[in-house]
């Protein structure tokens, strides 16, 4: 009997309801082994199979592989299926090669060959699908192969539009794998002309190979701009409808307008032609028109399709920043959807409105709306759309209404949700600082911020707020004041503590005069809390205690006391023990003379930029977070140098103060005052290494790690704060100018392989060309894994320091290709079933070897966990063994990786396997762990 021979395949449908009916996992492997078993006697038995049997058993092939069962046959039946005359037959063979063939496997020249045929037919329908199995697969060697027919496709007259807007798209994927693919010369003035393409579908899909030829080499494509000028006008204006009266839901091709506003966001406003920017102008002015207008129809993809031309278009007028009329009109704009009931319209108007805020055009536009968006950081049901409120009202914020919206802030911020109220408190920190013309209201706020959200509350803020008041010596007294009354609240924060040591330590003689404060009563509020705090904030209030001495000598017998106390006790914190014992013999031991001069009020910090600045600026969603881990050591103690210098004994610190450098990024322990950056009383006495020392380059470090000093020498400190989610990474780098004269010239560039480059796209932000002395700057960079690579960019610091010679400084990026790694729980079952899939010799890797120190098995787990894969405990039988999965994410694909290392005790040695579904990750990793263990 003849097989069936419909579009439905009788035959799979079968075999799919067959695995659908299944009860368990066991008896679905049973019917798929059956199925394969089968399929594998037709391709090798007698019988010839025609095109129809072998679509059907290739297209059972497919199904049992996304399953996610391997198939190690039936390549050449798929290959065969190529060569058919047949759409369905042709469609199948290429949709296997395209999921199931790999770039290095023995068959790709057949198959490049079978898509150069196709690609020469005069079917259309056999071109395109050529075209797509190119862009499907995407690898180099397709690129290579077809970088002369697929431009060639593009421009040619004789070329169906159907086949163009294929080859445009083709090209586009092929670009973005092998970017040298597309030519120069003439060829850049007709892929630019194909804006002028009376097809739509090749319109829109030349736009987007233009952006992103464009956005490599913008010079020589600048031509596009009076094309997409005019194209844009033919659409929008009224008076024309282009594109054979196109519409979607009354919005005249409104994808394609998106797509032109955005290719003209890569350049500055044209002012060579005055002509195409009047144009241009008449366009946002028109799409602004259409706006007001009322709906033509009250589906919702109308008004889709119509705030999608408006919102790209109002950020274009952001980007060009040049035509006020515009930019106030855009605000205006975005005012009515403030109170829209559209939930995504009112968080999109919050986003555009804050970048209109930085414009000095639109500022005070945008000003006039503070009530709303007050309202709408108050009352609106989605946290992401309140986060954007707050986003603008820091961006609204000048000296006239600082106070007020301050105020509102901090009163949100009680019942604000705890993922935004960290972000909040840097906020409203920020612009306390920067607005305060009265700074008894900065230390108001400051306190209120610890009273009110004191967990959120980082190091940073409370540093800052004492190094200002330090500084200003009109606030001092009120300062002593205010924290003291804050202080006899009954449930006190800590940071609140933190700060009242520090103020009352310097400052408490200010308020001592008034029996209310009396030393006595100042002393006794503070130990009152001493029980309550960590062992980092009793060594701050030790510092005070000591302190209190030179400023309350009334008091010296009662603080003595205390010292004993903690000198004497052998169940003490060993670091306390040592300091109060230190202390003890300080107040004995010393003259009122030499007391005072040891303990004397803490001198002025040099001005510069607030470390606290650096978290927010430029803030986006993934935007690089405060993360403690970034100190190298402990979190340092803030209080006096002076206490700190001369409190230690001799043979700490006359070692330490010589060696000492200062840290201007905060990464390590500060050792003076000159570091701008408050530090520990006798920090270093329990330092076990020197954080200060010069490193050449920390990349490897790196590794099981995100954050920390990359680089370190007498001129210039650079930091690194970093986060990744799948296959995207940004990080922050800081440069700190350690030198007294500014820094000249200062260039950081990319550098790495081009060939890497094209599997790791890496965009970073220019800098100021001038770093001041002493002064900080952060670079953000974007990270984003095409495909999996094997060597890190590098960044090259160019600079020259007055009166020197030029520096040049190459820094290995900490973007090795375990940072793109999420981990992946598993069961034992599906650990060693995958492991054992994954056992080919191409997919694992073996080495054996010495441990570099005496082996530590509680740290090699920490560092298998900092190394981005998952540590799966009760898989091995062995507790001793350590096993791991993770997944590498790339564009391109999923790489799933195993890992399993083996300690052996006695001959300090370690065995590594990996395993992986790629050679090159497989290899990458373990020599990647190999050198850190």
């Amino acid at each position: 009997m003849a097989p069936v021979r419909g579009d439905g395949m009788r035959g799979l449908a079968v075999f799919i309801s067959d695995i659908r009916n299944c009860k368990s996992k066991e008896a679905e492997i049973k019917r798929i082994n059956k199925e394969l078993a089968n399929i594998r006697s037709k391709f090798k038995g007698d019988k010839t199979l025609d095109g129809y049997q072998k679509k059907k058993y290739v297209c059972k092939l497919l199904f049992i592989f996304l399953l996610g069962h391997d198939i190690d046959f039936g390549h050449m039946e798929a290959v065969n299926l190529l060569s058919s005359n047949k759409y369905s037959e042709k469609q199948i063979g290429y949709l296997f090669i395209s999921v199931l063939v790999n770039t290095n496997s023995d068959l790709i020249k057949l198959i490049i060959q079978s898509i150069k045929n196709d690609l020469q037919s005069r079917n259309p329908i056999h071109v395109n699908l050529a075209l797509q199995c190119i862009a499907n697969i995407g690898s180099r060697d397709m690129a290579e192969a077809f970088s002369n027919e697929i431009p060639k496709l593009l421009v040619s007259g004789d070329t169906m539009d159907v086949v163009k807007q294929s080859a445009a798209l083709c090209l586009l994927r092929l670009f973005r794998t092998c970017p040298d693919i597309i030519p120069g010369g003439e060829w850049t003035s007709r892929i630019i002309h194909l804006l002028n393409d009376q097809h739509m579908g090749v319109v829109t899909a030349a736009t987007s190979l233009i952006d992103a030829l464009v956005k490599k080499n913008p010079e020589e494509y600048k031509g596009c701009v009076s094309l997409a000028v005019s194209r844009l006008s033919r659409i929008v204006t009224a008076s024309y409808t282009d594109l054979q009266d196109y519409t979607y839901y009354f919005v005249p091709a409104p994808w394609l307008s998106v797509k032109l506003l955005r290719l003209l966001q890569n350049y500055n406003p044209p002012t060579e032609d005055p002509g195409v920017r009047g144009r241009l102008n008449e366009c946002l002015e028109t799409i602004l028109n259409k706006a007001q207008e009322p709906p033509k129809s009250k589906k919702v993809q109308h008004s889709n399709a119509k705030n999608a031309v408006l919102f790209e278009a109002i950020n274009l007028i952001i980007h060009n920043d040049s035509e006020p009329s515009l930019l106030v009109r855009a605000c205006n704009q975005l005012g009515q959807f403030l109170s829209n009931r559209e939930t995504n319209l009112r968080y999109l108007a919050l986003e555009s409105m804050c970048h209109l805020a930085t414009s000095e055009f639109s500022h005070e536009a945008v000003k006039k709306h503070q009530e709303v968006v007050i309202l709408s950081m108050k009352m609106e049901k989605d946290v992401s759309v309140r986060q954007q409120a707050v986003d603008l009202l820091y961006a609204m914020c000048d000296r006239s209404n600082a106070e007020e919206i301050v105020q509102e802030m901090l009163n949100y911020l009680e019942t604000a949700d705890y993922s935004i109220r960290e972000e909040m408190v840097l906020k409203v920190a920020i612009l306390a600082e920067k607005y305060a013309t009265d700074y008894t209201w900065y230390v108001d706020v400051i306190l209120n911020l610890i009273r009110i959200a004191g967990d959120y509350v980082s190091e940073e803020v409370w540093y800052r707020v004492i190094q200002i008041v330090i500084n200003r010596e009109e606030v001092q007294g009120y300062a002593a004041k205010t924290v003291f009354e804050a202080l006899q609240a009954p449930a006190c924060h800590e940071n609140m503590v933190k700060v009242g040591g520090y103020i009352l330590g310097e400052f408490g003689n200010l308020i001592a005069g008034d029996s209310r404060s009396a030393p006595m009563v100042q002393f006794k509020l503070l130990h009152s809390k001493y029980h309550l705090c960590s062992s980092m904030t009793r060594a701050l209030l030790l510092s005070t205690y000591i302190k209190f001495i030179n400023l309350f000598p009334e008091i010296r017998g009662t603080i003595q006391d205390v010292f004993r106390q903690h000198s004497n006790l052998r169940s003490a914190d060993a670091e306390l023990q040592q300091r109060a014992s230190e202390y003890l013999q300080l107040s004995i031991v010393a003259s009122t003379d030499v007391l005072a001069t040891v303990l004397e009020e803490m001198p002025s910090f040099p001005e510069r930029e607030s470390s606290i600045l650096a978290v927010l600026k430029k803030k986006k969603p993934g935007r690089v977070p405060e993360n403690a881990e970034i100190r190298d050591n402990k979190s340092p103690v803030p209080n006096s140098h002076n206490a700190h210098n001369n409190a230690q004994t001799n043979h700490t610190s006359s070692a330490n103060n010589a060696n000492a450098s200062s840290d201007l990024l905060g990464l390590s322990t500060p050792p003076a005052s000159q570091s701008g950056t408050l530090i520990d009383v006798l920090g270093d006495i329990y330092s076990t290494t020197n954080g200060n020392s010069s490193v050449v380059n920390n990349s490897k470090k790196f590794v099981f790690k995100n954050n920390g000093v990359l680089f370190e020498n007498d001129l210039l400190q650079i930091g690194v704060k970093s986060e990744f989610r799948q296959n995207l990474g940004r990080l922050g780098l800081y440069y700190g100018n350690k030198t007294q004269t500014a820094l000249q010239n200062f260039v950081p560039t990319l550098q790495w392989s081009a060939e890497d480059a094209l599997k790791l796209n890496v965009q970073i932000k220019a800098v100021e060309p001038t770093l001041e002395a002493g002064a900080q700057i952060q670079q953000l960079l974007t990270a984003e894994c095409i495909d999996h690579y094997l060597s890190a960019p590098s960044i090259v610091i160019s600079f020259r320091v007055s009166g020197g010679a030029q520096q040049k400084i190459t820094v290995n990026l900490p973007l090795t290709i375990n940072k793109f790694f999420e981990p992946t729980e598993m069961n034992a079952e599906s650990f060693f079933a995958r492991w054992r899939n994954l056992g080919g010799e191409q997919q694992r890797a073996q080495r054996v070897f010495k441990a570099a120190q005496p082996l530590d098995l509680p740290g090699a787990r920490n560092k298998l966990t900092g190394f981005g894969m998952q540590l799966l405990d009760s898989i091995d039988p062995n507790p001793d063994n350590m096993v791991c999965a993770g997944i590498i994410h790339t564009q391109a694909h999923k790489v799933g990786c195993l890992l399993r290392l083996e300690p052996n005790k006695q001959a300090q040695m370690f065995r590594l396997t990996i395993r992986s579904s790629l050679e090159a990750v497989t290899q990458e990793v373990c020599d990647l762990l190999v050198d850190q263990f």
